[in-house]
C-alpha cells in the first residue's frame, strides 16, 4: 500500500478528529465524507473501533502497515506499558521530531527534508525518516540547507517551547532530544489501548 497523499480534511472527517492539526475545512464540516456521511449507521463493532484507532495512528504519523506492525512488536518486547511505549517510539522517529521542532510544517514535509538529506543527527547526515532518536541526540539542519524557504518560513514565529522533551538551539537551527516523552506529554488524541487489544487478537 502506497503512502496516502490525498485530501487531508477527508481523512480528518473520517476519524472525526483534526489529526493533521488546525483545519478550517474540518471545523466547517465534521461529518464523515461521502454521500451518506450524515446518515451513516452509528453503531460500530468492537473490532471496527479498534481498527479505526490503529488507522488513525498510522495516518497521524504517516506510517505504513508493515512499519507500524514492526514498531508494535518492538514496543511489545520493551519494558513498560505496550501502548505507551508504541506512542513513545512514534514520537522518537526523526521525521516526527523534525516536525515537532518546527523545522517542517507537517510530518510529510519533515519526511521529505530527511530523505532529501537536509537533516543531521549528532553532526552526521541521516536520511532515514524512521530513524529512532535516543536521549541526548542533537538534530540540526544541514548548513547548506538553512536557507530553504520551507524551513525559514516554518521557523518564523514558531513556539519552540511547546514540548518539554525537546530543547531548541538557534545556533544549530535545530535542537536536542532530551528524553522520551511521558504519555501525558504526547498531545495526539489516540487511544493506544484499543490498538493493543486489536493486535492481541492476532
Amino acid at each position: 500500500m502506497a503512502r496516502y497523499t490525498g485530501p487531508r480534511t477527508r481523512v480528518a472527517r473520517k476519524f472525526g478528529d483534526p489529526i493533521y492539526g488546525p483545519d478550517k475545512s474540518f471545523e466547517r464540516k465534521k461529518n464523515p465524507p461521502g454521500q451518506h456521511g450524515l446518515n451513516r449507521r452509528k453503531k460500530t463493532s468492537e473490532y471496527g473501533t479498534q481498527l479505526k484507532e490503529k488507522q488513525k495512528a498510522k495516518y497521524t504519523y504517516g506510517i505504513l502497515e508493515r512499519q507500524f506492525a514492526n514498531l508494535f512488536d518492538k514496543a511489545q518486547r520493551s519494558k513498560g506499558i505496550t501502548g505507551e511505549v508504541l506512542l513513545q517510539l512514534l514520537e522518537s522517529r526523526l521525521d516526527n521530531v523534525v516536525f515537532r521542532l518546527g523545522i517542517a510544517p507537517t510530518r510529510q514535509s519533515a519526511r521529505q527534508l530527511v530523505s532529501h538529506k537536509h537533516i543531521e543527527v549528532n553532526g552526521n547526515l541521516v536520511n532515514i525518516p524512521s530513524y529512532i532518536l535516543k536521549a541526548g541526540d542533537t538534530i540540526s539542519v544541514r548548513e547548506r540547507s538553512k536557507s530553504l524557504e520551507v524551513i525559514s518560513s516554518t521557523l518564523s514565529g514558531y513556539n519552540h517551547n511547546k514540548y518539554g522533551w525537546l530543547e531548541w538551539d538557534s545556533t544549530l537551527t535545530g535542537g536536542r532530544f532530551l528524553n522520551v516523552p511521558l504519555r501525558d506529554e504526547i498531545p495526539e488524541n489516540i487511544k493506544e489501548q484499543l490498538i493493543v487489544e486489536l493486535y492481541s487478537k492476532n
